[in-house]
């Protein structure tokens, strides 16, 4: 027997509705006034109903049966759907009233309207700085050189004017499609440039000693090897540039590298100033990326990857300031995809007067130097480390420092692939709904990540343990004193080494820390 609905009046004299024995459940209003999920609850529950009866199993228990169970689920859709509602409200509201970081500053817009009202080379480069462009690729289908980010890098070329503009291009190993993709891409670009493909032997770079024994290249040693030979023109001091702008395998808004480069904390005279300046990468439409080489300005690692970011640790100055939606958020280390360097401290010909945290200048990647085998870095977190303002002490204590010179740049944000960024733009209209969220789910996880070494004071003698390994590469926990460096705050646990690339695994694997 099919189930039909049929109009009852209970004894009080309220209007309901009812269905035959099969179906059996009271409601106080009328089909068409439900909420659309409690609708959907009762047809999913009745088509359960008719598929037990067909295939010969019992009804539901009596105890189901009775109305005020089947009330208290409807109840629950009625208020989930409320909730939904709700929900959908908020992000229309915020949306519309509160969106974050789409109000672009005066000077935002200014270069943005330069850019679009006419078609002359450099004409997103008012002042005509120098620019040196660099990127690190592994490529082997060729779908970035000759994709959507050979073509941005090539509108970025005529916006910055291609007399003002040097690229390099480095990219070992990718294979027969990738150095065909990467010659077709020298042929396009108008500028000056150094375009590299080769086969970098891993065995001309230092090795350590894994537990068991065998040599290994560390893979943070691999990657600033990369990096720093798409920096090897700089190394011939034959023009001198004003900016550097380094890229990662990203889809990007050939304005907003722009922006980032000559719009990121302006002074006075409208002039940028910074050390280092970077963009915000996305995985997907709200998922930050780059966590393993941001830091914010006390030290501490990221929270949950979702907006903002950064946890309340701490005097939690980054996270304050990603809520006011500041362009210049201060920070230790950052990386997001794009990063724009004075250039000054790439450089052979360095103004002397400059203070850094590191040892030398002209900077370069680099690999952690430590005596704990487990302890490990991010390269794009160190060269940071080494290009910001020093902290400096005061009768031995450490004094807060306001700013380090490297800033996040929140207005900027950067993809791993175009169907993203596209939605970036959206997704950052209510993204501010999420700041109450974000700092509990922080705190539950336990986030920011505890690192040992974060209060140590550089140039102070500390007491330390590692594990040291013999000739046949068993360990055994050993005391030392070291020195703390001024890079303490990009170190965690951990060792990673490079292995062959093969299909469906990557080109790196994870020591196991011994016991």
């Amino acid at each position: 027997m099919s189930a039909h609905l049929l109009p009852s009046h209970s004894p009080d004299g309220r209007f309901s509705m009812s269905v035959d024995s099969a179906e059996g459940y009271d409601m106080y209003q009328t089909e068409k006034e439900q909420p659309l999920l409690e609708r959907v609850l009762q047809r999913l529950y009745l088509l359960l109903r008719s598929m037990r009866y067909r295939h010969g199993y019992r009804p539901l228990g009596p105890a189901f049966a009775q109305p005020r169970y089947r009330r208290v689920c409807f109840r629950l859709a009625y208020y989930v759907s409320v909730l939904l509602s709700a929900i959908l409200l908020l992000v229309v509201l915020f949306s519309t009233c509160f969106p974050s970081y789409t109000h672009l500053p005066p000077h935002y817009l200014s270069l943005r309207e330069r850019v679009s009202s006419s078609n002359y080379p450099g004409r997103g480069n008012p002042r005509n700085e120098t620019v040196f462009i660099a990127a690190s690729l592994y490529d082997p289908t060729g779908q970035l050189a000759r994709g959507h980010w050979a073509s941005s890098i090539l509108q970025l070329i005529d916006l910055l004017g291609e007399d003002n503009v040097f690229l390099s291009i480095y990219e070992n190993d990718s294979g027969d499609e990738g150095e065909a993709a990467l010659k077709e891409l020298d042929d396009r670009v108008p500028c000056n440039r150094s375009i590299v493909y080769e086969h970098l032997d891993i065995d001309e770079l230092p090795k350590v000693t894994i537990p068991g024994g065998e040599e290994r290249v560390k893979r943070i040693t691999y990657l600033a090897e990369t990096r720093n030979r798409a920096l090897r023109p700089l190394d011939k001091p034959t023009t001198r540039y004003d900016k550097l702008l380094y890229l990662n395998d990203v889809a990007f808004d050939p304005v907003d590298a722009l922006q980032l480069l000559f719009s990121t904390n302006i002074d006075d005279n409208g002039v940028a100033q910074y050390r280092a300046a970077c963009a915000v990468d996305f995985i997907n439409p709200f998922k930050f990326y780059d966590t393993y080489a941001t830091r914010d300005l006390d030290g501490y690692s990221m929270g949950l990857p979702f907006f903002p970011w950064f946890s309340d640790t701490g005097n939690g100055q980054s996270r304050k300031d990603v809520i006011a939606g500041k362009d210049a958020v201060p920070v230790r280390s950052c990386w997001g995809g794009m990063v724009a360097f004075d250039a000054q401290f790439f450089q052979q010909d360095t103004r002397t007067n400059v203070e850094i945290a590191g040892d030398s200048l002209p900077a370069r990647f680099r690999a952690l130097r430590d005596e704990n085998l487990f302890w490990d870095g991010s390269e794009c977190c160190l060269i940071h480390a080494d290009i910001q303002k020093p902290l400096h002490t005061e009768e031995g204590d450490e004094k807060n420092q306001v700013e380090t010179g490297i800033y996040m740049n929140p207005f900027v944000r950067v993809a791993y692939d175009t169907k993203t960024l596209s939605w970036l733009w959206t997704t950052r209209r209510f993204e501010s709904l999420y700041t109450l969220v974000h700092n509990i789910g922080d705190h539950l996880v336990g986030l920011p990540w505890f690192n040992a070494r974060l209060g140590e004071v550089p140039g102070e003698t500390v007491q330390d343990e590692i594990v040291v390994f013999d000739e046949k590469g068993e360990g055994s926990l050993q005391p030392i004193e070291r020195v703390a460096r001024h890079d303490a705050f990009c170190g965690r646990p951990g060792l990673q080494v490079v292995q062959p690339r093969e299909e469906g695994k990557k080109g790196w694997q994870t020591i196991p820390m011994p016991t």
